[in-house]
């Protein structure tokens, strides 16, 4: 047991307080939980554990938040980086809880986000998806729904679309091969990456019949 002696707001951080037991600095504490307390109040060694528990979870949480404000995060990469912070297994987990429970950590959300921001920045097969998601930890059954509706051919055009200008000046073949090699490395299939440079060849030529250089012979595949 032990009685609050002082309770002194930080210099440094307004929203944290020094707690002082029996005239003896013992732990800080968010200016919340310091609200809820007073000074000749008596503790008990379980209610002083409590308060130490409750704000290491508390600590984790706003590290976590801070760690969320860049771009959304499933909820193993929370967890991987309050660890590299060497919080405890339980403290992450409980902090987790915490988050999930305000909706700040979803993972569906976020496999959601993760399969439409790559579809408008990095367009990937689904393949190539399924692969990152599953590196961040998330579940197989979460992947399918985010991936289900996504029209893997729509993102091959999309993602072949861009390499356009690069390949400009290149004859028929070698812009072939080129954009072909360009939609395999981002994991499209054989047939969906012929597929897409067959119909983007044909519009580019429909649209400007002079878009190839027709120097070198063309034999199709």
């Amino acid at each position: 047991m032990g009685t609050i002696t002082a309770l002194e707001v930080q210099k440094r951080n307004k929203q944290r307080v020094n707690l002082y037991i029996d005239d003896e600095f013992a732990f800080g504490i968010s200016l919340i939980e310091a609200a809820k307390l007073r000074k000749g109040q008596v503790l008990s060694e379980a209610e002083i554990a409590a308060l130490r528990g409750e704000d290491a979870v508390l600590q984790a949480v706003d590290r976590a938040a801070n760690f969320l404000s860049f771009r959304p995060r499933s909820a193993q990469e929370v967890r991987r980086n309050l660890a590299e912070k060497d919080m405890p297994p339980e403290i992450i987990e409980a902090a987790l809880t915490r988050l999930t429970a305000m909706g700040y950590v979803d993972d569906d959300a976020f496999a959601r986000y993760w399969a439409q921001n790559r579809g408008e920045f990095k367009p990937l097969s689904k393949k190539a998806l399924r692969y990152e998601l599953k590196q961040k930890g998330v579940a197989d059954s979460v992947i399918d729904e985010a991936l289900d509706s996504l029209d893997e051919t729509e993102q091959a055009y999309k993602a072949a679309q861009s390499q356009t200008r690069k390949l400009r000046r290149l004859n028929r073949r070698d812009f072939r091969t080129k954009l072909a090699a360009f939609l395999q490395r981002r994991g499209f299939s054989y047939s969906t990456t012929r597929e897409v440079v067959d119909r983007l060849c044909d519009e580019l030529e429909a649209e400007d019949p002079a878009y190839f250089n027709l120097d070198t012979t063309d034999d199709e595949e």
